[in-house]
């Protein structure tokens, strides 16, 4: 339920609106009290899908949303684009953990360069509160896309304390989400059924799990309670690969595996939360929130008086977190439109 306490008459933004997680907060918000929705986006052919796809679904609704071609990359596009809004939920990003091994200057681009426009241009243009999307690979990062995402939160909170007064930046850091573009669900379903082996990294590899609606639920989360600099996470469930993929096979039929060994820059598991965060986050009930680092850049008073806690005993993974069996990881898979879809139409 969307509180319109927060809503009602204004302008939302959402940067990389045309991906998984839009069209979600699509789904949300379409008949919220929001005045207008902005989708800023780079693929006009993914716009104009997103336009014909509500113009046929909610025709009373679709002129509510408006479409803007540009890149988080290029400042000027993003000035355009943000005049008059009120939010913005930044999920612009290059994603890929491969592509941005081989490519690691476009990552810097779009999710570095990228991110520090959008925050400059919001706070220049006087929007209220923004919320940016990071991963659970900016923590303990060893790829090129964690780093960039990791990268991306330093720029974060040193946007977030320079707006504090004036613009409310924090950020949302989350697992893989289910069935989301590029993901191994879909892959794991388009290799059965064309009758092939699903192709398994490391079957003891372990990645959190939740769905796309979670994903909204948690940026709500942070966008009504996030301070400025405040990294919020959802508690959630894990899963082996190994696991995930037998619950894909019970579901769609078993065509055997074929263990292909872990990609560029991949992890046996991923961290929600570094040791160093646990000490500073707040239990939440279904979340944490992660407070920023408040210390200044007199770093004297530091090292005279000391620091007590500076270690947890672990940090917050997927390998220590609540891990579901196979039939738990069925049910959970199955919470996501994509699967139940693709059930569907599997036996039709």
């Amino acid at each position: 339920m969307i509180n319109s306490q927060f809503f009602k008459n204004k302008i939302l933004m959402i940067t990389g609106g045309t991906g998984s997680f839009g069209s979600t907060v699509l789904k949300h918000f379409l008949d919220s009290d929001l005045k207008e929705i902005r989708i800023f986006s780079r693929d006009e052919k993914k716009q104009d899908d997103m336009r014909h796809d509500l113009q046929a679904k909610h025709p009373d609704l679709a002129g509510k949303v408006k479409f803007y071609i540009g890149d988080v990359r290029n400042m000027r596009s993003v000035q355009d684009a943000v005049q008059g809004v009120d939010y913005i939920f930044h999920a612009a990003a290059l994603k890929q953990v491969p592509s941005c091994e081989f490519f690691p200057m476009e990552a810097v681009r779009t999710n570095i360069e990228g991110t520090d426009n959008v925050l400059h241009a919001a706070v220049d243009a006087g929007v209220q509160r923004i919320v940016c999307l990071s991963t659970d690979k900016a923590a303990y990062p060893i790829n090129a896309m964690g780093i960039s995402k990791a990268m991306m939160e330093k720029v974060i909170g040193a946007n977030a304390r320079v707006a504090a007064g004036k613009t409310t930046i924090c950020c949302t850091r989350y697992g893989n989400v289910m069935c989301s573009r590029g993901s191994v669900i879909p892959l794991f379903i388009d290799q059965i059924k064309a009758g092939n082996p699903i192709t398994i990294t490391d079957p003891n590899m372990t990645r959190f799990l939740m769905n796309l609606d979670e994903a909204v639920d948690l940026v709500m989360f942070a966008f009504e309670h996030g301070e400025p600099g405040d990294l919020f996470v959802q508690k959630s469930d894990a899963s082996t690969i190994g696991d995930l993929a037998k619950a894909v096979q019970q579901l769609f039929g078993d065509t055997g595996t074929h263990i292909i060994g872990t990609r560029h820059g991949e992890k046996l598991f991923e961290t929600l939360m570094t040791n160093e965060e646990c000490t500073r986050s707040v239990d939440m009930g279904n979340y944490y929130r992660v407070l920023p680092d408040g210390r200044d850049l007199n770093y004297d008073k530091f090292f005279v008086q000391g620091q007590v806690r500076t270690m947890a005993n672990e940090a917050y993974t997927s390998h220590n977190t609540h891990r579901l069996d196979v039939e738990g990881t069925v049910q959970k898979i199955l919470t996501t439109d994509y699967v139940k879809e693709a059930l569907q139409n599997w036996k039709k």
